[in-house]
């Protein structure tokens, strides 16, 4: 068992991992980190099923099974993904009943070819939904324009949602404002709001990378290098913390409505000269969530620390640093437009490598 990872989670940080495969799975791996790794939860990504469809034997025989179907390949894609989650769902079941459906969740993405598609959004969700039948499945839903009001209506069904793609506070906003007209839609229609769960995505390492690309291009003060992600971060936190309270949210709550909490994504820092668990010591806060990859979380296993609330008591400091950024010339609305262009653009070209490798792996199958 992992003390530092213990600490963690006595702070209020529920840990989950940024990684699931079959192999995970099948090898009591992921059952492992759950008890020696406090590990509450998982979440997935097309890149992370490409990966372990490539890598491994283990996902043969359904591969087989399909291609003897005669299946298309999407439909292929959506049995291989939908497998995979259910197995983690129900290994997680226990952690779900025992935090009260907060964490022991796992989540799966809709496809990016609908992040402009409202309607085809929320019927894939409802479909992904049916296909793991289980209680503490998270559909991963893009924050686009289209998408927020695709998580509403998703919401307003009862299910419960991960926002990715997060990452300026304009939008952010804009998805704790989808997230709560979801659930007063869902009240309307009389679902439970105590059963309704959601995780706001906000990225991090990439806004560094971004922004210290630009100070090296202007020739800036190195002393602001790396600390525009943590400070964002932070700043959201001050976002969702002044976001629900107040009135409209108390009527909400007293309903049985949950916080959407804030959960800290793209923490595997990027950049050799950081702290390797920076990501996750500077954004320590009760009631957030931390999504790590492997090697992230047996970094922080090793050598991170806890040192109490790192979040709540800086948020005037990361204003000062977002200030000093801007002053450095820093064009943090035109930062954030890049990144979640590029963000989507990632999500596209890492649904069509998972296409690929599961069409590859038909193609491989019929010709046995």
């Amino acid at each position: 068992m992992s003390e530092r990872l213990k600490s963690l989670a006595r702070a209020g940080v529920s840990i989950w991992l940024d990684d699931l495969s079959r192999e995970r799975l099948e090898t009591g791996n992921l059952a492992r980190l759950i008890e020696e790794n406090s590990v509450v939860g998982v979440t997935t990504n097309p890149s992370i099923f490409a990966s372990a469809l490539a890598k491994g034997e283990r996902y043969d025989a359904q591969v087989a099974e399909l291609a003897a179907q005669s299946v298309e390949v999407e439909e292929a894609v959506f049995a291989l993904t939908t497998t995979d989650v259910r197995q983690a769902c129900q290994l997680f079941l226990p952690v779900f009943e025992a935090t009260d459906g907060v964490d022991g969740r796992v989540s799966i993405e809709v496809s990016p070819a609908l992040s402009a598609d409202a309607e085809g959004t929320v019927a894939q969700a409802r479909e992904l939904v049916a296909a793991v039948d289980s209680p503490n499945v998270l559909i991963k839903v893009p924050a686009t324009p289209e998408g927020l009001g695709a998580i509403t209506e998703i919401l307003g069904h009862g299910i419960s949602v991960n926002v990715t793609l997060i990452f300026g506070l304009q939008r952010y906003s804009e998805v704790m404002e989808a997230y709560t007209a979801g659930l007063e839609l869902a009240d309307s229609r009389g679902h439970d709001l105590s059963t309704i769960h959601s995780v706001a995505s906000f990225f991090v390492s990439r806004v560094d990378s971004e922004i210290d690309s630009r100070l090296k291009e202007s020739g800036a003060d190195q002393s602001l290098f790396g600390r525009a992600g943590v400070a964002n971060a932070r700043l959201a936190h001050a976002a969702y913390e002044e976001f629900f309270s107040g009135p409209r949210w108390e009527s909400l709550a007293a309903r049985g409505a949950r916080v959407q909490r804030p959960l800290w994504a793209s923490t595997g820092v990027k950049n050799p000269d950081y702290r390797d668990t920076m990501y996750v010591t500077d954004l320590v806060a009760p009631g957030t969530v931390n999504t790590m990859p492997e090697a992230t979380m047996q970094a922080f296993a090793d050598h991170g620390e806890v040192e109490g609330d790192q979040i709540s008591p800086n948020h005037a400091s990361a204003r000062a640093t977002m200030d000093a950024l801007a002053d450095a010339g820093i064009d943090y609305d035109d930062v954030i437009a890049q990144l979640e262009v590029e963000g989507v653009d990632k999500f596209v070209v890492s649904w069509d490598e998972l296409v690929e490798t599961v069409r590859g792996q038909l193609e491989k199958a019929r010709q046995a």
